[in-house]
């Protein structure tokens, strides 16, 4: 089982690229996000690997993080789910973002996903709650705002306060963790407008 290809970029495509791995080329299908993390051709690359084997199908998928393979692996256990819409996921969310986006359970920002309708956003909210990977890769802030509103589900203030804080223009990932902190000061029951002030306080810092 290949668990990490150590090459040269050869060639892209539009959802693959080929590496060149002591003169074997292997074609590896990522995610745009990936793809885009990668270097020239020609140039030496690492990608994390998983291999999916079927009656008539061998196919790579590549990731830049072990987060985003684990990420990668923890939706396709969502039924509706297959690697395609996984990698189209994992294409508009890093791996921080979409734990943001199951702890505050934010359908809309799954949702955001090429070939991710209304239904689907939901049942992977709801299926993969509580069960973010927790490896290094993800934010530490993001898993702390899980621990500390319990079982990764947002109380209404502190998602109000979350989009108040991404409507300033700061990523899910950097409001969620200056919140995880101000809740474990202040409080789940804090209210709105203090979250705000407070979170605000936080990033600034």
């Amino acid at each position: 089982m290949i668990g990490k290809l150590k090459g040269l970029v050869d060639s892209f495509g539009d959802d693959w690229v080929l590496i060149d791995c002591g003169g074997v080329c292997y074609e590896v299908h990522c995610s745009t996000r990936t793809l885009q993390s990668l270097p020239r051709v020609g140039e030496a690359t690492v990608v994390f690997i998983e291999t999916i084997l079927r009656e008539d199908l061998i196919r790579l998928f590549g990731f830049a993080s072990e987060a985003e393979k684990s990420w990668f692996l923890l939706l396709t256990t969502v039924q509706g789910v297959g690697a395609r819409v996984a990698l189209a996921i994992l294409s508009v969310l890093s791996p921080s973002e979409l734990s943001s986006a199951i702890a505050l359970q934010d359908k809309a920002m799954v949702g955001r996903a090429n070939g991710v309708g209304p239904k689907l956003a939901v049942r992977i909210v709801t299926e993969l709650k509580g069960k973010v990977p927790a490896i290094g890769g993800i934010d530490a802030g993001t898993l702390g705002l899980q621990t500390a509103l319990g079982e990764g589900v947002a109380k209404s203030n502190v998602a109000d306060a979350v989009s108040a804080l991404t409507n300033l223009g700061y990523s899910s990932a950097q409001a969620s963790a200056a919140l995880a902190r101000v809740v474990a000061k202040e409080g789940e029951d804090t209210a709105t407008e203090k979250l705000i002030r407070l979170g605000l306080r936080e990033l600034s810092q």
